[in-house]
């Protein structure tokens, strides 16, 4: 049965318009932890890195990826700060404790690449 009352035809055509903004916003928009991404990434280009380069530094692991060079690199934050480590054992694991030197900074400074030392 198919409503022939004005108000309550024009109250259901109201309520698939808000359904479809909303999907259209949804699907167009970012998401909330893109624009959280993006402004820790804006943060960051904002303030000098807390590491230098040829020094050592210590953390854990977050996360194993393919870096830009095609290799597996570890990752991991010095005081928020991403560092991506290459030349990695085999057998490292995200939560393991590292030592890496750090050889740059990225286009930015907003992370650095270091080379493993050891395991910590």
């Amino acid at each position: 049965m198919i409503p022939s009352d004005p108000i309550v035809v024009g109250a259901v055509a109201l309520i698939a318009l808000l359904v479809l903004l909303t999907l259209v916003r949804r699907l167009r928009g970012p998401s909330g932890e893109a624009r959280a991404s993006k402004r820790a990434h804006e943060a960051a280009q904002e303030r000098e890195p807390p590491v230098e380069i040829g020094e050592t530094y210590e953390f854990g692991v977050t996360e194993l990826t393919d870096h830009h060079s095609g290799e597996e690199v570890a990752v991991g934050k010095v005081e928020g700060f991403v560092v991506f480590t290459e030349d990695i054992p085999r057998d490292l694991s995200p939560g393991d404790v590292i030592r890496a030197k750090v050889l740059s900074f990225n286009e930015g400074r907003t992370s650095a690449d270091a080379t493993f030392v050891t395991k910590a």
